[in-house]
């Protein structure tokens, strides 16, 4: 009896261990975003208090460095959006139906062979991406927008959106793939069964499953796309452009950033503080496009489940 009590407050002791060592990871993943925010709140105050916030997020020019500097940061962020959303259009068709082509129509030799090879692509480094962006992408652009009577920059918005696609190809590509095998083969088969064809199957019960899924893979290329700076550096250039034509140069937040800190201008002056508002902003926008795809995966869960009863 003595034993069994021994053994039983021996194993409660474990547990509670076990439980604090939880509880302290997920403090500290909590407690980091909180200092991350808070390291960029003050010091963007700082800047607010030497600049305009009401042009900073209107103002069409963004000229550090001269007499009258001006901060308006529309067009940094035009460019921002403007290349993650050509990521996307690339990124986010090829990925997912490269998912599915894998985990629905491939099979075991062709899966085993492809997938590895279609993710050594997230292992190379973005440097060698600009590169590739710089010396291959952009020129032909260039050739192709000369052929059809149009005029292009080397350094386009086009050519680095492109080639940030690719590189997020494998992460939605990765992610979706493992989502849509994690579907139940139980309601591919009733589905089947009832009918209906592979292809219907996978459109109208295989991806709406996976679906929150999907999203989620999504919403984390999208953040690699709003965070990438060697490509946007390499590719698309430094210079704020505030334009509907991707052909012409642009630039994003992350290069701005770099740029403000890298500098020759003192810690506390605009020049260098600006690098903290942007980046508030960009921490914003990335916590709206969470709060978004956290929004939208509960709606699909509602609706899958309502049409499953």
């Amino acid at each position: 009896m003595k034993s069994f009590q021994t053994t039983k407050r021996s194993n409660e002791i474990k547990e509670k261990i076990v439980k604090w060592l939880l509880f302290s990871a997920t403090a500290v993943t909590i407690l980091t975003t909180i200092a991350i925010l808070f390291s960029i709140v003050f010091e963007a105050i700082e800047f607010f208090k030497l600049q305009s916030f009401w042009y900073f997020i209107t103002g069409t020019e963004w000229s550090p460095g001269v007499e009258g500097a001006k901060f308006g940061a529309v067009g940094i962020f035009a460019g921002t959006f403007m290349i993650t959303f050509i990521a996307m259009a690339v990124a986010l068709p090829v990925g997912v139906l490269s998912a599915v082509y894998l985990s629905e129509y491939a099979g075991y030799g062709v899966r085993n062979t492809f997938k590895p090879m279609l993710e050594i692509l997230a292992g190379i480094p973005t440097v060698v991406y600009g590169f590739f962006a710089a010396l291959t992408v952009a020129p032909l652009i260039v050739e192709i927008a000369g052929f059809l009577g149009l005029n292009a920059a080397f350094n386009s918005a086009l050519a680095s959106g492109i080639v940030m696609g690719i590189m997020i190809i494998p992460i939605i590509s990765s992610l979706s793939d493992d989502v849509i095998k994690s579907v139940p083969d139980s309601m591919r088969n009733g589905s089947l069964a009832l009918g209906m064809t592979k292809t219907e199957t996978i459109i109208h019960i295989v991806l709406p499953a996976a679906s929150p899924g999907i999203i989620s893979a999504s919403l984390l290329g999208i953040s690699r796309a709003l965070g990438e700076t060697m490509i946007v550096v390499m590719a698309a250039g430094l210079r704020p452009n505030l334009t509907w034509n991707p052909l012409e140069d642009m630039t994003t937040v992350t290069v701005s950033i770099v740029n403000a800190l890298t500098g020759d201008f003192a810690f506390g002056t605009a020049e260098t503080l600006s690098a903290f508002a942007l980046g508030l902003v960009l921490f914003v926008v990335t916590l709206v496009l969470n709060l978004i795809s956290v929004f939208m995966i509960k709606k699909f869960k509602e609706k899958y489940k309502s049409n499953n009863l």
